[in-house]
């Protein structure tokens, strides 16, 4: 009975989040428009160098305050989202110049959900178009509830509810 529950509540989730994701898409439509120089291999390289090689600019504890998340953690869910999702794979176009960085797409998609950021303040950060930015938004909404729901969007079991007031008493 309880698994019941789960499952129709798990229905309930993904539809709902189906429903956000067409709306999302629907105002993203794109037009054609200027291309701009957005320098976005430059912006990658900083982004790398900031953050993710082993003598960064930033310390740890920026990494965590600005992705509200520690880089192991981080790591973790970009390997499984590109596994998961193909479009998260840098590739190379036609002419032979490389696309963008996995951690520039995954960084613009969670900095509008943790700061409630707009597509047009996330573009300054990580040199991408609107739809570029709202596509990736909506890649890793789906990946994330695909590769998560059964683990983490569920009702607590017992022992979860054990194990978190042990935590909290700790």
């Amino acid at each position: 009975m309880e698994e019941d529950d789960d499952d129709d509540l798990r229905r309930h989730i993904a539809s709902h989040s189906r429903r956000v994701m067409k709306v999302v898409g629907q105002i993203a439509k794109p037009r054609r428009a200027a291309n701009f120089i957005r320098k976005r291999g430059k912006q990658g390289k900083d982004l790398l160098e900031y953050y993710f090689i082993p003598n960064n600019v930033f310390p740890d504890r920026a990494f965590r305050r600005r992705f509200r998340m520690q880089q192991s953690l981080f790591d973790k869910i970009m390997s499984a989202i590109c596994n998961h999702d193909p479009y998260f794979v840098q590739k190379e176009d036609i002419f032979h110049v490389l696309g963008l960085l996995p951690k520039q797409k995954i960084t613009t998609a969670l900095r509008m959900l943790a700061y409630i950021a707009p597509a047009n303040q996330v573009d300054e950060i990580a040199r991408m178009g609107k739809t570029t930015i709202l596509e990736s938004l909506m890649r890793f909404s789906s990946a994330i509830e695909a590769l998560y729901t059964n683990e983490y969007i569920r009702k607590p079991t017992p022992r979860d509810m054990r194990m978190l007031l042990r935590k909290d008493e700790i």
